[in-house]
């Protein structure tokens, strides 16, 4: 968990799930040792099912947990405020491996997040402070966990499209666009949440 302070008046928070980046699905995940003990594990979904994969699993009896963000949507004659998903593509669910197949007949639910074919589990502490900043009424924002000196990509703002090194993370990451023939850059910074990696 990294806390970046732009200015006095707004903290800036930035919370990292330990989600592998690539998910398999259920059938393909191997079962952790039988534990009559849950944990929690993030549930890929498919795109725009985060609410109603995580509606079906407390349906059924399930803990689940769903962390949103507030935006405004403009529609022909108004603007709504709507919460969308915090980390789009994934809901988290409190499960013990026997209840893993409750996934499975979610419609909607591609599977449990596993890592070398085995369902991961997160971190009880993790999604405790996602409950707690989601809960707080803090301004907050989803940012990508980049390693400092990837290279990235701007995919939105007055530098859409600039690709860069990342030279520092935080609320506002630092960007260095260099001309590597001569051995000159220039830094700027920009939005977390507007950079990718390539």
């Amino acid at each position: 968990m990294g806390v970046a302070s732009p200015a006095p008046e707004m903290a800036a928070v930035c919370l990292a799930s330990s989600v592998p980046a690539t998910p398999a699905p259920v059938g393909a995940c191997g079962v952790p040792a039988a534990s009559e003990s849950s944990a929690w594990f993030a549930v890929w979904t498919k795109s725009r099912h985060e609410a109603v994969v995580q509606a079906q699993l407390a349906s059924r009896g399930v803990d689940a947990f769903l962390p949103t963000i507030p935006r405004w949507s403009r529609w022909k004659d108004r603007r709504k405020r709507v919460d969308w998903p915090l980390f789009q593509g994934y809901c988290f669910a409190r499960l013990r491996s026997d209840e893993f197949r409750v996934v499975r007949t979610c419609a909607g639910a591609s599977g449990l997040v596993s890592f070398n074919g085995r369902a991961a589990s997160i971190p009880e502490s993790e999604i405790d402070a996602i409950r707690m900043l989601v809960s707080s009424g803090l301004q907050f924002d989803p940012c990508p966990l980049l390693p400092e000196g990837s290279r990235v990509v701007v995919v939105s703002g007055p530098l859409q499209g600039v690709t860069g090194r990342l030279a520092r993370k935080g609320a506002h990451a630092r960007l260095v666009l260099a001309v590597d023939l001569i051995g000159q850059g220039v830094s700027v910074d920009v939005d977390a949440a507007d950079v990718r990696a390539c």
